[in-house]
């Protein structure tokens, strides 16, 4: 569970509801992480066209090999659609530029300033259900 995505360290509880919440968030955690990889899988590394894959299979006891979209992907380092490939890290690291800003000139009444999505953004932002305002 502790993958090198989550970055979980160990914590030590002695109370048992402390215990039961850790094991809880950390289950929550690695099963958000699970839901996002599968609905971000044509962004990412991992392989998208696992029924491409199978197919190709001579055999079900024969080593699985990666579908042609997931090598094609891993050569060029593109998706698909022409946007770069990233690994799952440095995709969240891409969604952190997704900022909201508070404006203030003096003492005056603010306004909200949001950041621009990059392409590659709204492709992820779409692939999870949400579409960025325009």
């Amino acid at each position: 569970m502790k993958t090198a995505d989550l970055e979980l360290r160990p914590v030590f509880h002695w109370a048992t509801p402390r215990v039961r919440a850790r094991v809880f968030l950390c289950m929550l955690a690695y099963h958000l992480e699970w839901h996002m990889r599968q609905a971000l899988a044509p962004m990412l590394f991992d392989d998208h066209d696992r029924a491409a894959a199978e197919a190709a299979r001579s055999s079900p006891v024969a080593k699985a090999q990666p579908s042609p979209a997931a090598k094609r992907k891993a050569t060029t380092k593109r998706t698909d659609d022409g946007l770069p490939v990233h690994s799952f890290r440095t995709l969240l690291a891409d969604l952190a530029a997704l900022t909201r800003n508070t404006v203030r000139f003096g003492r005056a009444a603010g306004f909200q300033l949001l950041a621009r999505p990059t392409e590659t953004l709204r492709r992820t932002l779409g692939l999870l259900g949400h579409q960025p305002a325009p």
